[in-house]
């Protein structure tokens, strides 16, 4: 499985999703950047969007390659994106790529979403595997979605990103609004909103009478600031956030120092 030898110059990126290694965004995503690097695809055989950061351990991973794009080498995964990532990194290129592009994912992964989402789990993964790594996110959740604005302005962040070395834990996490490429405002650097969606079990019966539960809701944005992923997105700029695995609260942190102190 492994890969073919490149240029030194060349940097080799890996791309991945979780909408499928069939799903138009991965495609869109791969024909965006596949002149300016050799390209790898690993993506998972079937949509695992809301699979966070979940790794498959009690069952068998497969890979088995298929063709997408012309130049481009692609793997289709039984498992998660995360499991493609480590999988690409273990068993395909047998090392680590120069970058690892996450999506365009469909549908968006601003604020909260960024907890559950298995395009960011996939890129936070590289980012753990000191790979810098992006996230890419459309506003639009229909598989006729138009790409054009997406394509354009993903070529645009890697082409900067590639530009020099960067840290070996960058993660950006990039959403896209929706809208013709003519209306975007620009590129804006932002935080995370505090936006979340108010969930709903709606309670429905099966033909037996038994019950179950479909999960449904409403996305509210409790941040007003003029600074978040969310405020970017409604005014039609490209939202980039640059995210990290570690959780540690460091304000609470030294709050909590004081109050066990002995």
């Amino acid at each position: 499985m492994a890969v073919s030898k490149r240029s030194k110059k060349d940097p080799v990126i890996l791309i991945t999703n979780d909408d499928g290694v069939m799903a138009p965004g991965i495609l869109n995503l791969a024909e965006a950047v596949k002149d300016l690097g050799k390209i790898i695809i690993v993506a998972p055989d079937k949509p695992q969007s809301g699979m966070g950061h979940a790794i498959t351990i009690g069952s068998p991973l497969r890979l088995q390659q298929v063709h997408l794009i012309d130049g481009a080498e692609a793997w289709s995964c039984s498992g998660t994106p995360v499991d493609c990532v480590k999988l690409a990194v273990d068993k395909i290129l047998h090392g680590k790529p120069d970058i690892c592009l996450s999506g365009i994912n469909h549908g968006p992964n601003h604020s909260i979403n960024v907890i559950y989402s298995g395009t960011m789990s996939a890129a936070i993964e590289a980012s753990i595997e000191s790979i810098p790594s992006i996230g890419f996110s459309l506003l639009d959740y229909s598989m006729e979605a138009d790409f054009s604005a997406a394509r354009k302005y993903a070529r645009i962040i890697v082409e900067r990103i590639l530009r020099k070395k960067q840290d070996k834990h960058l993660c950006l996490n990039v959403n896209f609004p929706a809208v013709d490429e003519s209306l975007i405002s620009g590129i804006k650097v932002c935080r995370q909103a505090y936006a979340k969606y108010e969930e709903d079990f709606d309670e429905r019966k099966d033909p037996t009478g038994k019950k179950y539960y479909w999960l449904t809701g409403a996305f509210v944005n409790f941040d007003k600031g003029k600074d978040t992923d969310v405020w970017a997105l409604n005014n039609n700029y490209v939202s980039v956030v640059p995210v990290q695995f570690d959780l540690t609260n460091y304000e609470q942190k030294t709050k909590l120092e004081k109050t066990f102190k002995l």
